[in-house]
């Protein structure tokens, strides 16, 4: 199998390795395969190899995926793979991005919770069945890999739009009765950059190795800031 990696950075160039093909091969076995096997000086990220960190996700054949969880029979064309480090993040060297981007927009989304129980304080509770714990479980699930942030075409366009996962923290945390920044935080994503920055190509919930749909978040915080705004709270 032929596999051209991206070497360098964000004026690199794609260096083609010849590595065997093995039965329920991942694409993850294939680069740790080149680091190992062919150049060491491969540089590439990875941490549990099960689909729980989200650490190895890399462009595979131009599309943004986990690797640890793509196997090679379903991506590779006539034996052939094309590697590159997930698009939209400055490119640190070969398959390594720089992901400090990413999780500054989550902050300035607001994507940490605040509220005022202290330790002192029972547990707050939010019933299993009610309407709010249903639309957080929906989306709560993201564990910031950056498959979607790379996915979105709106933020390769605006490089300042907070992107999907953020938005889709954002949501999380507007339906949560718990909370108590939720005007503050409607402020960061309304605007250009925020929730109405985003064209509905539903990119990133079609990729997201999660199976969330952060264009239904976006589009939950869309109708919170014009309720917001109606009632003269923005």
């Amino acid at each position: 199998m032929k596999v051209s990696v991206w070497r360098g950075g964000a004026e690199g160039s794609l260096q083609t390795f010849e590595v065997p093909r093995y039965p329920s091969q991942t694409v993850l076995d294939v680069v740790t395969h080149i680091q190992r096997k062919l150049d060491p000086t491969l540089a590439y990220r990875y941490a549990c190899r099960v689909g729980m960190c989200g650490s190895c996700a890399m462009t595979v054949n131009g599309v943004p995926r986990w690797t640890c969880r793509t196997h090679v029979d379903k991506v590779a064309g006539n034996d052939r793979l094309e590697l590159r480090p997930l698009r939209n993040l400055p490119v640190i060297r070969d398959l390594v991005t720089d992901m400090r981007s990413f999780f500054d927009k989550w902050e300035r989304a607001g994507g940490h919770f605040e509220g005022t129980s202290t330790k002192a304080d029972d547990f707050a509770r939010t019933a299993p069945d009610s309407a709010e714990r249903k639309a957080i479980d929906a989306s709560i699930e993201c564990i910031g890999c950056g498959v979607c942030y790379a996915a979105c075409d709106v933020v390769t366009w605006n490089r300042d739009c907070l992107g999907p996962a953020a938005l889709n923290r954002a949501w999380t945390l507007v339906v949560d009765s718990r909370e108590t920044n939720t005007m503050e935080r409607l402020r960061a994503v309304a605007g250009d950059a925020g929730c109405h920055a985003c064209h509905t190509h539903m990119s990133c919930t079609e990729r997201c190795p999660k199976h969330l749909s952060p264009t239904a978040s976006i589009a939950g915080l869309k109708r919170a800031v014009a309720k917001a705004a109606v009632e003269g709270k923005l």
